[in-house]
């Protein structure tokens, strides 16, 4: 990327507006309520020729350090140091406030070149704001509308005013289109489809992990744990993050893409609007990743609410892991891992041999045992057998125990091959798949699952009816 520009303002002037019309995607959420973003988030963005990284950020708001907003008002410093050029936001439709005079002193301490935006000018009355924003002292305002894309070729101008035009529309690194052809999809009508085929493992693409769980059991503190840096929000408070936060790192040496998620809830304690937006937005972030950490708070595990997220995982085909976070505070810890690792395989025995992992995101502990646990899932999630070896174990299943009698008649199992892989699904050719029982489909799997080494992953069993050769013949002959 040839720079990287940061959104900066107060609550509410639309920089998460702006942002999503910059990369192209509604990536992040957006609602009238003031104060919706929390992390800051970077992605790939175009304006016209310009090419770029753009951070989003949260409010700024004037608070103590120690409160919410107070480190939300932390991140955004962090993004103005990173960043090359600051857009700073004002609404033009409500006109300055106090906190942009006071934002607009410490942009300009900071030393970098800054456009000052000022959004929402298609509404009525927006040109008296216009004109208070020149008092800030931060050079000409550039009217922009984010939510109709009005204003964007003034908006790119200003830029290039800003970095000069050898810093802006310089030539791109070589990869440049490449990365933004790769770049993640959270939200929006183009994502990639997950379930597709993948010819075979490959350790050069990054690894995309996203990490879930009900509110307050330490996913953000994880991933920062996992990254070494405190990249996002982290507190006492539940609910913290709202958006679905991409991070990328590299662990030795293998490049993973990490995906933070909004604490989940039971529907039925879902009612606000923006807390509906932040779930479905972690739903999209499940169905997007490869491997899906559950997150569970040791001191109360297995809430009804946890293993409905690990149903809801297993359904969509993603590969679990489970973290029993907060080993810290356990007192106990041999008596508490075997008591929980019975639980695991009791409550979810659709996923046998699911790898459990205790972890402290606090101290540290056990996360080089968790990445292990998650590299080792990813490859069973990838694997393929031959249709040679399945078959040469179906002969032996069905000797050792014969499919069932229904209505009088013995079901003819015939064959077996593997479909898919990510999770591995089998396609089991049989004479009348409608009235195969679910129990001898579950001894299948279970014994495909330690017959081929493939624990703690979903494995799917299609059934169906190979066609009779004759059966169009004698058609034609009565």
């Amino acid at each position: 990327m040839s720079f990287k520009a940061a959104i900066i303002g107060r609550p509410n002037v639309g920089k998460s507006t702006l942002f999503n019309r910059l990369v192209g995607r509604k990536l992040a959420l957006v609602d009238d309520t003031p104060g919706v973003t929390r992390d800051r988030r970077v992605h790939a963005a175009k304006l016209y020729d310009l090419a770029f990284e753009v951070i989003d950020t949260a409010g700024f708001e004037d608070a103590p350090a120690a409160t919410l907003p107070g480190r939300m008002r932390a991140q955004t410093e962090i993004a103005i140091d990173e960043a090359d050029v600051i857009f700073f936001v004002v609404d033009a439709k409500a006109g300055l406030m106090p906190d942009d005079r006071t934002f607009a002193d410490i942009v300009r301490r900071s030393g970098k070149p800054v456009v000052l935006v000022a959004n929402k000018a298609e509404a009525r009355g927006a040109q008296g704001g216009l004109l208070e924003a020149w008092e800030l002292g931060l050079g000409e305002p550039v009217p922009v509308s984010a939510e109709h894309g009005v204003g964007m070729p003034d908006l790119r101008d200003a830029v290039v005013g800003a970095l000069g035009e050898e810093r802006t529309l310089g030539k791109d690194d070589e990869d440049d289109d490449e990365t933004l052809a790769a770049s993640e999809v959270l939200i929006g009508e183009d994502i990639a489809d997950p379930e597709a085929e993948a010819p075979a493992y490959d350790e050069t693409k990054p690894l995309r992990i996203a990490v879930v769980g009900r509110p307050n059991a330490g996913k953000s503190t994880l991933i920062n744990a996992l990254i070494g840096e405190e990249r996002l929000l982290t507190g006492p408070e539940a609910g913290i993050t709202r958006d679905s936060i991409s991070v990328d790192w590299d662990w030795r040496g293998r490049q993973m893409k990490l995906f933070d998620t909004a604490g989940m809830r039971r529907k039925s304690k879902v009612q606000e609007k923006l807390e509906k937006l932040s779930v479905a937005d972690g739903l999209r972030a499940i169905r997007f990743a490869e491997i899906v950490v559950i997150v569970l708070d040791a001191t109360i595990p297995f809430e009804k609410q946890d293993l409905q997220i690990a149903d809801l995982i297993i359904r969509e085909g993603r590969a679990p892991v489970i973290a029993f976070n907060k080993w810290d505070l356990i007192d106990n810890p041999q008596q508490v891992l075997a008591e929980l690792r019975e639980k695991t395989e009791r409550l979810l025995p659709q996923v046998r041999g699911i790898q459990a992992v205790p972890v402290s995101a606090e101290t540290g502990r056990g996360l080089d045992k968790l990445m292990d646990a998650v590299v080792r899932t990813h490859k069973v999630w990838n694997s393929r057998v031959s249709t040679g070896r399945l078959n040469r174990w179906l002969e032996g299943i069905l000797a050792h125990h014969p499919p069932p009698a229904v209505a009088g008649r013995r079901l003819k199992v015939k064959y077996i091959t593997q479909a898919k892989t990510r999770p591995p699904g089998f396609v089991v050719s049989c004479s009348r798949p409608e009235a195969m029982p679910q129990s001898y489909v579950r001894y299948l799997v279970n014994n495909l699952r330690e017959a081929f080494d493939m624990p703690g992953v979903p494995i799917r069993i299609a059934l169906r009816t190979s066609d009779n050769p004759f059966a169009n013949r004698a058609r034609k002959k009565s």
